[in-house]
């Protein structure tokens, strides 16, 4: 009687603290909910990445992302245009 009870307690045990266990599952399930989360803001980066690829294409790029890159990474700006330092 007291081997069963020894042995049931052992296997209750590893079924819920285990590493196949219910405690294990429900990190599991906690994990995979943030990886989709991260997996979907960095479809979103993609999907923007090959727009910008598509607008640069060598055919006819876009005269506005053009622009846009040439002053945001480059800090190019038109003779006219008033530029603000920050301190």
């Amino acid at each position: 009687m007291l081997l069963c009870l020894g042995l049931t307690a052992y296997f209750v045990h590893h079924a819920i603290n285990g590493r196949h266990g219910f405690e294990m599952r429900s990190r599991l399930i906690e994990r995979s909910a943030l990886l989709e989360f991260e997996i979907k803001s960095l479809e979103a980066v993609r999907a923007k990445l090959e727009r910008d690829v598509a607008l640069l294409s060598p055919q006819k790029p876009d005269d506005d992302l053009v622009e846009e890159i040439a002053r945001g990474v480059l800090g190019f700006v038109r003779p006219q245009d008033q530029v603000l330092m920050r301190p």
